[in-house]
Parts: C-alpha cells; structure tokens; sequence
C-alpha cells in the first residue's frame, strides 16, 4: 500500500526556510502491475495514482469521471452502454472492453456487456475507497487477456481505518441527490465495515436521463494468526436507468435495470520474511432487464396493399404477414456469472532478485435467448498460469520480466510475455524501456451472436448472426519512459513514448443473409425483385490492423506551501483506414489541476480538461465539437469534539455544455453541496 503522506508543519513565522521535504511526497508503492509491492520508479510501466485526496478535492461522483485525470483515458458520463464508462487510447466500442478493472484483485469486466467495463468501475462508493491506480499500457502478462491496453486497480480502505460511524450527503442542480452512510466495527485481529449508499441525477441534458445507482457493501478483515490473514467482501448493486433515443424506432426511451452481486475470500499465509503464498475465490452474478414492445401495423398494412398474383415470393411474403401479431417484445434480458480462482506464490530469493508466480481457473457463463437464440448457457472456461521476477542485476538497474499463458476454451492458447528495464541515472531520475505483447480473446457476443425477431412462428428478422470465425486480437506494444524528481524544483515528472501495433481488429461488419430469411421490415414494394427480400446482419470480423503512436506526460508541482499542480498531456495518433477508428480519440488532451490549502483549512481545488474532437465514445456518430470542462470546488472543514466532516460545493463544467456520448446529448453546468460526516 502506498505510503501515507504525513502532513505539512504548522507554519513557523520564525523559520526562514522550508526544507524540500516539506514539498515532496516518500515514493509510492505500487501494489498491481506486476502482482508484487514495487516502488512507482521501479514498475515495469507508466502508473497514475489517485489517492483520497486527489479523489476528494476532484469533486468527481464515480470512478469513470476520476478517469478523465488520467493521461490517454476518454470517459462519458452517459448511461448507454450500462454506465459511465472510461477507455484508453480510443473508445472503439459501446462498452470498453480493452482493459482490465480489478477491485481488490477480483476482476469485475462484465461477461454480459462484451467484457465490458463500465458496470464494474460502479461496484463500491467513491467513499470506500483509499486508492486507484492506472497502469497506462498493457498488462497481459500479469492480468491475461482483458487488460490488453490498462489496468485500472481499485483499492478499498481496510477496515481497520474505517471504524465508526460515516455519512455523506449531496444534493443539487440535475437532480443530484446521493447518499452515502457506513458503520465500521471490531478491534484488534478482527474488524469489519457495512456501507449502503446510493447516487442519484436526471442524466445529460437530451438523454433520458433519471439514472440512480444504489449499492450494499461489507468487507471484513480478520487476522486469524500470527502468518494468516483472511479477507472476506461481499454485497452488490443495482442500475436503473433510462436508456433510447426518441429519433431511432430500434432503440426507443425506456428503462433499464442491471444487477450484481458478489462474493470474495482472501487469504494470506507467510511462510516467512520473504515469502508468502495467497489464495483467493470470488463469484459474481449479473443480471440485465431491458426490453421495449415494437408495433408491426404498419408493415401488416403494407402487405395488406401489395397486389395479388404478382409473383409466388410476394404472395408468400403477404401471407406471412397475416399470421404475424400487431406487435412483438424486443430484449436484450439474460443474466451472467463467472467464478475465479487463483494461487499465487511470492518469494524474495535475495536482496537482488524477487519473484511471483501462480495460476488462475476461470468460468463465465452467459444466458441469453434474445441475444443468443437459445436457453442454454454458453461458457468458457479460463486456464492461466503467469510469473513475474523483478532481477536488480546491476546497483542502478533493474529487469522486470514476466509473462502469462492463456488457454480459453473457445479461442485456443496464447502467451503474453513481458520485458521492462529500468535504469537509475541519477538520484530520483529513472529511465524505463520495455516491450510486451497481448492478447484479447473474443466475447461471447462476438462468437455466438443470434438475433432474431419472431411472431407465430415466422421469422421477420435477423439482426445479428455471428459466424464464429472471428480470431482473438494482438497486440505489439513498444516504450520508453522517463520518471524524475527535482528536488530543488518542487516537482515530479512522469513521460511515457509508445507505439502500439494492434494485429486483428474485430469490429461488426454487416453481410447479405440468403433471400427469404426474413421478411421484417425490407418490404418489396418492387415485387419484379426477389432480391429485395433479402436483409442483412451483423457479424464479427477481423478487419484490419493498425498502429496507435503518441506520448503522454504528467507534470506535479508545488510552487508553494500547501499548494500543488498536476498538468497532464496525451497526444495520440491512431494510423488506421477506417474512419471511425481513426477518430476514436482525441488527438491531444490537456488537463489542468489545481489545488490550495487555504486560511482556516480550506480547500480550493480547479480543474481544468481540454480535448480536441473525437468520435463519441461507441457511437458511431460524426465527431464531436472540442470538449471543454471547468470544474470548482470549494470545502470547508467542520468539527464537534469527536466528530469531524466537510461542507463542500463543487460546480462542474462551468463554460458552454459540451457533447458527450451522443450528438443530442449534452453535459450542462451542475452545482451541488455535499456535506460528510464522521466520529
């Protein structure tokens, strides 16, 4: 776990000086890249952190808008694809199934939405959590196939720092009302939290908003010897969303609901000083209510219209329309599961040489008849087995090298491997160069995909039919990185150089089914065409390969007391024939953070995010106008003998509102108030 900041001197009006360690922070320890507890110099990548504080002073509401601080991520607030979602380096499709999200080590993907992200990152309360680090790259050697281009590890607050009672409260413009309370127990080898909290708004401005997420998490921490730690978390929670556009007949407004719930057990047993062993099981269930009712009387009546005795598949077609109902159910309802588990065994060989290896069974199933045309469930079954070894073979160099194999039971065997060095220059100054190759296997959607509208028995249409033949991703990753500390200077600077080849791009790409397969909607008014009576469906492919190139950088600075600067940049270039993957993410992204301890413990913070147009996150859409946001926020500390808390207001996106996701939707100016309280 990162090492806690301690905080700033009172001011001494007779020092003449401050020292440089009233201005730099010790060096974080980085607990996920290569599943062993490293320095922030020493990862084999470029990792962003967001601690409590930065968390605080964000103002943000969820785990997707604290994404947007981070170099080379795009985030939407929209709850179209499920919820907020973040992608890195382009969102190519509605549900950001590139990266990996872990909450404590469980992965939280969602086997239903495609691998999907964006349900996972609203597992637990901004609240409950003590930090959440980014990796900016792949991590397929250390995670497997969904973290092809990130990991995002978030992790919660022990228990043991969380006793007592906790409350939050916010309410304000856009029908914002959330809530949050928690109440933490125990002493000594045993102590646990219970937390209930619920976020709540009317949506973006021309969506159909009143979305309203609520939440139930436990998590216990017991120490049940002297080598054995055993952790166990549970709970879940609940979307309901409006979802659909008034213009689109095929995606009207209506209401959505997905359901999660969970269940995990660590435990941890030490085998010595330097050397450990962690077991660990988790289960997770998801469920998806989302369904609309499509008339059909208008295409009844335009077969009613059709002359008779034109030609037999004319007369055919009309009389299968005599037998189809005025109206059908459209869903996309089913539900999902996966089970995890996973051994691994860390082990200090020497001063010079540390090493992690283990192995992981995964099962996912999904359950589906509107997506997939059957009851059954389809499953796949995970077997992994990695390693890492971080090898410090000179004073001033370390290697870390590592890699996974893969064997999923739909597409085959694969192996990740990765190579990093890093080299001490000098005194705080690090350089990091490394290549690595992933791989993302295909999601149940891309392989099975079967959907299909029936009434009485006829076929009217099929709008989704996946061949199978679509083959598993890969991906070329090459970097260079540089991470360095000025003393003097008050400040930090982290860069990261890359060049991303992607070798097998799926994307959906539709083909003529044989004429007569369906008779909904093409309708053949040109009945001396048979041809007309053909439609067409979606399948997946893999369609080309491209190159992702650019540089990131994040600059920390404290020009003064009890203040700091983070200015982020990502300029990406996606070399791509394709139009919609070429827009898939802004070229250059700028984002400005700012905060100030004020008199009387006050805290300002600003922030500051600036993109150049993009495509809208998995819509299709044309690109979106340059995206500006503004946030504020203001909070003033409060106490009552035990209790203490904070009155805060933050007012987001201060300038011109600015699309987000779709074309109509639009992120308008919000202010709201929280009020936290604590004993």
């Amino acid at each position: 776990m990162a090492q806690a900041r301690e905080p700033l001197p009172a001011l001494d009006p007779h020092a003449s000086a401050l020292s440089e360690a009233h201005y730099l922070m010790d060096m974080p320890i980085v607990l996920s890249v290569s599943r062993m507890p490293q320095r922030l110099d020493e990862t084999p990548g470029a990792v962003t952190i967001l601690d409590r504080d930065m968390i605080r002073l964000s103002g943000g509401r969820d785990v997707a808008d604290l994404l947007r601080l981070v170099p080379g991520f795009q985030t939407s607030t929209a709850f179209e694809s499920g919820a907020p979602l973040a992608s890195y380096h382009g969102g190519f499709e509605a549900y950001s199934g590139r990266i990996q999200v872990l909450v404590d080590g469980r992965s939280v993907y969602s086997p239903y939405f495609s691998g999907g992200t964006a349900t996972g990152l609203q597992t637990v309360a901004l609240a409950d959590i003590e930090r959440i680090e980014v990796l900016r790259g792949s991590n397929s050697a250390s995670y497997g196939a969904r973290a092809m281009l990130g990991v995002i590890n978030i992790v919660t607050r022990h228990s043991i720092d969380t006793l007592g009672g906790r409350g939050t409260l916010a309410h304000g413009e856009n029908g914002i009302r959330d809530a949050q309370a928690s109440i933490g127990w125990g002493r000594g080898e045993a102590t646990m939290r219970l937390g209930l909290d619920r976020r709540a708004d009317d949506g973006l401005s021309g969506s159909n908003g009143h979305n309203q997420i609520n939440r139930l998490n436990f998590r216990a921490d017991l120490r049940a010897s002297a080598r054995d730690e055993i952790a166990l978390r549970a709970g879940g929670f609940t979307i309901d969303s409006g979802k659909g556009f008034a213009s689109k007949e095929g995606d009207p407004p209506r209401e959505r609901s997905f359901g999660s719930g969970y269940a995990q057990l660590d435990w941890r047993h030490s085998l010595g000083a330097d050397e450990d062993v962690a077991l660990s099981f988790s289960h997770t269930q998801e469920k998806v209510r989302d369904g609309f009712a499509v008339s059909l009387l208008n295409y009844k009546t335009q077969a009613a219209a059709m002359p008779d005795g034109a030609i037999a598949a004319v007369t055919q077609w009309k009389k299968n329309w005599a037998n189809v109902s005025d109206s059908i159910d459209s869903n996309v309802n089913g539900h999902a599961a996966s089970s995890v588990l996973s051994l691994q065994h860390t082990l200090r060989h020497s001063s010079a040489l540390r090493v992690v290896l283990g192995g992981e069974l995964r099962r996912e199933q999904v359950v589906s008849q509107a997506l997939y045309n059957t009851q059954a469930a389809l499953r796949t079954d995970y077997t992994r087995l990695f390693g890492n070894a971080e090898w410090r073979f000179a004073d001033n160099a370390l290697l870390n090298a590592g890699g996974m194999y893969e064997r999923n039971s739909i597409s085959g065997d694969s192996f990740s491997p990765r190579l990093m060095v890093n080299w001490h220059l000098a005194q705080g100054q690090t350089l990091r160069v490394g290549v690595s190759k992933a791989h993302r296997s295909n999601s149940t959607f891309e392989q099975f995909a079967d959907v299909r509208y029936v009434s009485n028995d006829v076929l009217l249409k099929v709008t989704a039919l996946a061949s199978g033949n679509v083959k598993p991703e890969r991906l070329l990753v090459r970097e260079l990185g540089y991470f360095g500390e000025f003393a003097r200077l008050r400040a930090a600077v982290d860069v990261r150089l890359f060049q991303e080849r992607l070798v097998g791009f799926v994307r959906g790409r539709r083909y003529e089914l044989p004429a007569g397969t369906s008779i909904f909607p093409s309708s053949p008014w040109d009945y001396r065409h048979p041809e007309n009576f053909a439609s067409s469906a979606w399948d997946y492919v893999n369609a080309e390969d491209f190159t992702i190139e650019g540089l990131e950088y994040q600059l920390k600075w404290r020009p003064w007391r009890d203040a700091q600067l983070i200015f982020n940049q990502a300029y990406i270039d996606i070399q791509s024939v394709d139009q919609d993957t070429l827009r898939a993410a802004p070229k250059l992204a700028s984002t400005l953070i700012f905060s100030q301890k004020l008199p009387g413990g006050l805290d300002l913070s600003l922030t500051h995010q600036e993109n150049s147009t993009s495509r809208g996150q998995g819509t299709g859409e044309p690109e979106s106008a340059r995206m500006r946001r503004t946030d504020l926020r203001l909070g003033v500390p409060l106490r009552a003998g035990r209790n203490r808390g904070e009155l805060a207001l933050v007012l987001q996106n201060l300038g011109s509102p600015y699309q987000d996701f779709a074309g109509e939707f639009e992120f308008q100016r919000r202010a709201f108030v929280t009020l936290q309280l604590e004993n």
